[in-house]
């Protein structure tokens, strides 16, 4: 959790004063300013400001540092970073829009390494609400293929002998996603208009593929 002069060194690093922090952060000035001065906020109070830095590229470090997050190439490895990339994803998406893609062998993984899946849920309903997603697809091997969400189509691939695996293509960005690995999920994010159009495509042919979901005991697809 950052502290009081992280967020301080951070809105300096955006060239922000607190006025600029409290709407992003959808927060009060004065809220902002206790935070400031060592007063303990609620988690879901600083996954807020958290989101508001991720969408200006700097990041918390450890040992109290703040960063501006490297451009071209960026490395989420665990589970605490995936929460980082999750935030990413989702800012990149509120700013961008657009059409998502996302290719998975078993979509229920990205569940076990959310913190808050409600939280990410509710967050991309409403920007598809607002008109902001365009489309989200989801190409998946394994998938509960049912959600109460309905931002996102599915199409699903007969099960197949790859590895946990999965890309996910939006904005200008690709990001390849091992959920294999000695501390996973390790993520890999790209920021290229070329690879992710490339993906894009690759994406498109597979779709068109890609079959009805199985029902499930419910009888919902």
């Amino acid at each position: 959790m950052p502290t009081g002069k992280q967020i301080r060194a951070a809105r300096v690093l955006a060239g922000w004063d607190i006025k600029d922090l409290a709407p992003r952060a959808g927060l009060s000035v004065t809220a902002v300013q206790n935070i400031e001065t060592g007063v303990v906020p609620k988690t879901s109070t600083i996954e807020r400001i958290v989101r508001a830095f991720s969408g200006a590229g700097i990041e918390f470090t450890d040992n109290e540092g703040v960063r501006r997050r490297p451009q071209g190439v960026e490395i989420f490895e665990g589970q605490e970073r995936f929460e980082e990339f999750t935030n990413f994803v989702y800012e990149q998406i509120k700013e961008h829009g657009g059409h998502i893609c996302l290719s998975v062998t078993d979509e229920r993984l990205f569940s076990k390494y959310r913190t808050n899946t409600i939280d990410y849920y509710e967050r991309m309903k409403d920007l598809f609400n607002r008109g902001v997603i365009k489309s989200f697809r989801i190409l998946a091997n394994k998938s509960n293929f049912a959600t109460k969400y309905t931002y996102s189509t599915y199409k699903w691939q007969p099960e197949t002998t790859m590895a946990p695996t999965a890309f996910y293509t939006f904005a200008d960005y690709l990001a390849l996603i091992s959920f294999e690995h000695s501390n996973p999920p390790y993520v890999l994010v790209i920021q290229s208009a070329a690879l992710a159009d490339s993906y894009r495509r690759a994406f498109e042919i597979a779709w068109a593929a890609g079959k009805e979901p199985p029902k499930t005991k419910g009888g919902k697809s």
